[in-house]
């Protein structure tokens, strides 16, 4: 195991650097992440894949027959067939989406890049993702990755994410907080 280990846990972790290893070793870094971003696709489009993946009612070997058929329609590469394949057989499949979390991340850690998870109340424009990405940058010393998600209930301002801090300029959070203050003063 190497250093990588260290940034994930739990079941999904461990097949996330083992996938990540076996990645790195073969150099098709590039190719697996890609196979894992059309397999989060694939479970954001299809209701029926998230609930195969997650329910107890489908067997092993309907889950390992449905992964193998899907494995083969979208190309996915033999390192993450493989592994899809194994999790079924064990019945882990519904850490899947942790799985490709943890990878991304991984894989981002290797290449000296850092995530952040950006919402706000409306889609930012490429220029303006880039303008935060750079002022991210400067801050932690890293590249800076800009996942995006629009929330419009938090009305206006940024909620950004990156490791274990948090930084909430939205409006709805500043409400709140003058509700608090509100509350204590009378």
């Amino acid at each position: 195991m190497s250093d990588a280990s260290s940034l994930t846990s739990g079941v999904a972790g461990r097949y996330a650097t083992a996938l990540f290893e076996i990645a790195n070793e073969a150099s098709v870094l590039p190719a697996v992440e890609a196979d894992l971003g059309a397999l989060e696709a694939a479970l954001d489009e299809s209701a029926e894949l998230r609930d195969l993946i997650s329910s107890p009612i489908y067997t092993r070997e309907q889950q390992s027959a449905v992964m193998g058929e899907l494995s083969k329609q979208m190309n996915i590469g033999a390192e993450v067939a493989n592994t899809v394949a194994l999790m079924a057989t064990k019945r882990r499949l519904f850490v899947l989406p942790q799985l490709i979390a943890a990878v991304k991340a991984l894989a981002a850690d290797a290449r000296g890049e850092v995530s952040a998870d950006v919402t706000a109340a409306k889609s930012l424009t490429k220029a303006q993702q880039e303008s935060l990405a750079k002022a991210l940058s400067k801050s932690v010393g890293k590249d800076v990755t800009i996942n995006m998600a629009v929330d419009e209930s938090i009305i206006g301002g940024l909620i950004v994410k990156m490791g274990s801090k948090m930084i909430d300029t939205s409006v709805a959070s500043k409400l709140a907080n003058l509700q608090n203050a509100m509350k204590e003063v009378g």
